[in-house]
């Protein structure tokens, strides 16, 4: 009987102490004004557990972690504060100071290890967080242009170009793109097509842009610079986001089209040791028309009618044509019909060209963490996307029902990493314009 009451006692003391959880209360000031500071983060040093001030800058915090361990206090725009828990049920009460300088920002494309902005040896150009949700712009790729040093050429709606120090190109092939350590760039194309195929609006943490030459650390296809797009935590960044953008597209050839833009993002850590994020975007909008069909050359002719060598701007498959020779054709004397020059029937931009601006994307990760805190880090991630968008270079390029695929494997600690990713490519239904309408005239004999 004393043995089976001894074993009933060593299980509810068993039971309770598995379920005892330390309890920290407290608030959040700021140290000029005194004022409580609502939205503070309250964290638990390298772990995914924590908590957000209320309105009133008071906080409650729960954790089954045994004292002693300490704990992160941070909020925008101030200076991150850690305090040391010793026992239970501790009430805290942090004052945070203002920042007065953002030259302790974390960057990492200058060296591809985690270093302050003011000890960068090159010049970065960096869009956080906070600046990509109040950018104006419709995303935070074309938000991008605000930049110092930095240009985005419009090739269509979807398919945006990135430039610096002049090296103004539809095409920036010595322009690197990275999401997340991988080169975003076509291995077809041999350079980025946007973000059409890249990274979900709600998912980037921070843009970093070097404008000069970085050849020295991502080889020669960043000879032009290169922009480090990062991902934000599965651990750090738990929830569930979403947004919808609407509006219209108006222009006189195409009239009035309704443009869609929505994303998602789903994140949670299921333990200290183990999270898991997805992210899915879609985008659909219609293209502006190309239907200037002015001559190339004369400027004003606007068909083959007058204008037997007609070669319209937005028309494809007339650069091709002949010189007749009337004089050689009827045997007369040289100088007495004469000869011109005939080309090809044409073909209508709107008439060749797919204008349907699409884009699907979509992104998961396994995230583990075998000592439960972030100095080790084991990272799964796969990025898809598929889409329709206009490419203007020396030719038109209907880019339709293009494919990319993305899956990296990374190993991260505080001061190293080791990572292997494979990039897959599909062109899809995508042509040239010009060849494809001179292939047209062949195939039909004219």
């Amino acid at each position: 009987m004393i043995k089976k009451i001894l074993l009933l006692a060593f299980l509810v003391c068993g039971s309770a102490a598995m379920l005892a959880q330390t309890t920290i209360t407290g608030t959040v000031k700021d140290a000029k004004t005194g004022e409580a500071l609502p939205g503070a983060n309250i964290k638990v040093e390298r772990k995914a557990v924590g908590t957000n001030t209320d309105f009133d800058g008071n906080f409650s915090l729960n954790v089954a972690d045994t004292p002693p361990f300490s704990l992160q206090i941070s909020v925008l725009g101030y200076k991150t504060e850690k305090v040391e828990v010793t026992k239970n049920n501790q009430k805290i009460d942090v004052v945070l100071t203002e920042n007065e300088t953002f030259l302790d920002e974390i960057v990492v494309s200058a060296s591809r290890t985690p270093e302050r902005i003011m000890e960068s040896p090159v010049t970065i150009e960096r869009l956080d967080s906070r600046a990509i949700k109040n950018t104006t712009s419709p995303s935070f790729y074309d938000g991008l242009e605000n930049l110092k040093g930095v240009d985005i050429n419009s090739n269509s709606l979807t398919f945006k170009s990135v430039n610096t120090r002049g090296f103004a190109t539809f095409a920036n092939e010595r322009f690197m793109q990275l999401v997340d350590g991988m080169d975003n760039s076509a291995p077809g194309l041999n350079f980025a097509v946007g973000n059409l195929l890249g990274i979900s609006d709600l998912d980037v943490k921070s843009v970093e842009i070097l404008p000069g030459a970085s050849s020295a650390l991502y080889g020669a296809n960043a000879f032009n610079g290169i922009m480090f797009m990062r991902s934000k935590s599965a651990f750090d960044d738990q929830g569930v986001s979403f947004s919808l953008k609407r509006g219209i597209t108006s222009q006189k050839a195409a009239g009035d089209n309704e443009f869609n833009d929505f994303n998602i993002r789903m994140a949670y850590a299921f333990s200290d040791y183990f999270a898991a994020k997805a992210t899915l975007s879609y985008l659909k909008g219609t293209d502006w028309y190309a239907t200037d069909y002015r001559d190339e050359i004369d400027g004003t002719s606007m068909s083959h009618s007058g204008n037997t060598a007609y070669n319209g701007l937005n028309m494809y498959g007339d650069e091709v044509g002949t010189t007749l020779d009337f004089d050689a054709l009827a045997g007369t004397p040289a100088g007495t019909l004469g000869a011109t020059r005939v080309t090809r029937t044409g073909y209508r931009d709107i008439d060749f060209m797919n204008n349907e601006a699409k884009s699907v994307k979509f992104g998961a990760s396994l995230n583990y963490r075998p000592l439960g805190d972030d100095r080790l880090e084991i990272i799964w991630n796969t990025k898809f996307g598929s889409g329709n968008t206009i490419y203007q270079g020396q030719n038109r390029y209907n880019i339709k029902n293009f494919t990319l695929a993305q899956h990296r494997l990374e190993v991260r600690g505080k001061n190293f990493f080791v990572r292997a990713y494979t990039t897959a490519e599909d062109a899809g239904d995508s042509y040239d314009t010009r060849f494809a309408a001179i292939n047209v005239n062949r195939a039909c004999g004219i």
